[in-house]
């Protein structure tokens, strides 16, 4: 049986040379989890990164049907994890078993799939355009060019998502994928869950013959690893997913650096929800049953909770809205910081807006109830911090006068991962200008559906404009993730013996590519 060993992955290596201990703690009970770990120290965090770096001249090289075999291989090794892995995530989250197995699924998934897209390699998005040395007035070069590793990549570890957004989540597998060795911050808060998905990507590393170095796993319950992570100058770029404040923190100090480097941070999001008249007319006590089991699920701790509603005004969905949440139940959040926010949101909002419903609230440590507060779109315009995201089961309604009301809302909102709208195609035309606003301000505008469950396929896109993201070009999500640890390189007149495989003329991986202007294998 694998066994927690409280101990930082330095490549292939473990180390423990700090004296600081840090525990998980069972979010249910309030007890901490053994063993102790002790957090990393400055020189294991060096030692980490220049394993990285020296490990990134050979993975870089590697090719996609060897970094498949890598990513498959680490899939299959937290299967192997079983029920050991399942019960680690259980203590530390106080999230349920359904929600563990489910999850480890999402994480697997999200390897094999990224796996698949290496062996068919067209996504290095090949372009040739190939020489003409007669052309008048001046010869056309031979040029071809592809999307290349960027280097090693710190990931920091999320709250929430302690498999599918931690240290074999989506930024890591991206990274890997992409060809660039992952130097990884774990979360303090499932320490346990963290070590042994670190040991399964280790074992799957040595059993694929990667290089020493392609994933190193350090703890710290401080920002100071973290921001060491950031300036150290052998990092090439940075994956992160939590607050707004951790996330600009990060970006800040990277762009302070003597050589910036890109910042992928995806910061949370209120995604609102706008219903429309006849919708809510037709369809109002379905649409507020879902929401209610929308803002709820999973204690509402998701980036993709719907924290906002906005509609024109009706009473009868206000009162709809105020009876189911009183029979919501909550649940055990994630630890005690995450809660103690979540209250003070709450209580920060109560100056403004009015709790009409509170749901029950069970037993446990960091236990909290569901909490639906409403305000009218006047008070919501006036009071920034209703704009704010509050982290947990819970959502502002605001009602609008009239339609114009409803559009000025859209138009002032910052930007959010997801924009959902619940309406008839005939009235979806009819509101055509309101898709239009909601298009510029999201990263996924959905249509009668609310916005938590985040589909990992190649389409999907979870990012938005800031302040949802640092980067609205990119999505954490999904394997168009890959190119944000990638760059186009171009090669000009290279003899075809010296090309990567992709780009030779005789295309021996059988890959799509552009040529001259025209796809073709």
């Amino acid at each position: 049986m694998t066994q927690i060993s409280g101990k930082n992955i330095i490549g292939f290596g473990t180390s423990s040379e700090g004296t600081v201990g840090i525990q998980a703690i069972n979010p249910a009970s309030g007890e901490p989890i053994g063993p102790l770990f002790f957090k990393a120290t400055l020189s294991e965090l060096d030692l980490a990164v220049r394993k990285a770096t020296e490990a990134f001249k050979s993975y870089r090289l590697k090719s996609g049907k060897e970094k498949a075999a890598f990513l498959e291989a680490i899939a299959e090794e937290i299967e192997a994890l079983g029920d050991t892995l399942t019960q680690r995530y259980i203590d530390e989250s106080g999230l349920p078993k359904g929600r563990a197995e489910g999850e480890r699924g999402r994480t697997v998934g999200q390897l094999r799939l990224f796996a698949s897209m290496l062996k068919d390699g067209t996504w290095v998005n090949a372009t040739i355009d190939t020489a003409q040395p007669e052309r008048q007035p001046a010869p056309k070069p031979d040029l071809r060019s592809m999307e290349r590793p960027i280097g090693p990549v710190g990931v920091f570890g999320a709250s929430n998502f302690p498999l599918a957004f931690s240290v074999a989540g989506g930024d890591t597998a991206s990274a890997l994928a992409a060809g660039c060795p992952v130097v990884f911050k774990g979360h303090p808060s499932h320490l346990g869950t963290s070590e042994l998905i670190g040991q399964a990507i280790i074992k799957a590393a040595q059993r694929t013959e990667m290089p020493d170095g392609v994933f190193s796993l350090v703890f710290d319950d401080t920002v100071e690893i973290g921001q060491a992570l950031v300036k150290h100058p052998m990092i090439k770029a940075i994956g992160f997913t939590g607050s707004f404040k951790g996330g600009k923190a990060i970006f800040d100090t990277a762009n302070a650096r003597p050589e910036p480097i890109p910042v992928y941070a995806e910061m949370g999001s209120i995604n609102p929800v706008f219903v429309l008249p006849k919708t809510l007319a037709e369809k109002g006590q379905t649409i507020a049953q879902n929401y209610i089991n929308s803002v709820t699920l999973g204690v509402g701790q998701f980036c993709t909770n719907p924290g906002l509603l906005i509609f024109e005004k009706d009473a009868a969905f206000v009162d709809e809205l105020t009876e189911k949440s009183k029979e919501a139940t909550g649940g055990i959040m994630l630890n005690k910081s995450i809660q103690t926010v979540y209250h003070k949101g709450i209580e920060d909002f109560q100056k403004y807006a009015k709790v009409i419903g509170v749901g029950k609230k069970p037993e446990g440590f960091t236990a909290a109830e569901p909490i639906i507060l409403h305000a009218d779109y006047q008070t919501f315009k006036s009071n920034d911090i209703l704009k704010e995201e509050v982290f947990g089961p819970s959502s502002l309604l605001v009602e609008g006068q009239s339609r114009e009301e409803i559009l000025e809302a859209a138009y002032n909102l910052d930007g959010h991962l997801t924009a959902s709208v619940f309406g008839t195609e005939a009235e979806l035309h009819e509101y055509a200008d309101l898709l239009e606003i909601l298009e510029q301000k999201v990263g996924r505008l959905i249509i009668n559906a609310f916005p938590t469950g985040v589909e990992v396929s190649h389409a999907m896109i979870h990012g938005g404009p800031f302040p949802a993201t640092t980067d609205s070009r990119s999505t954490s999500v999904g394997t168009q993730a890959i190119t944000r640890f990638t760059r186009p390189v171009c090669f000009q007149d290279m003899p075809d013996s010296l090309l990567p495989a992709e780009l030779k003329t005789s295309n021996p991986l059988s890959i799509w590519r552009k040529i001259n202007g025209e796809l073709s294998k």
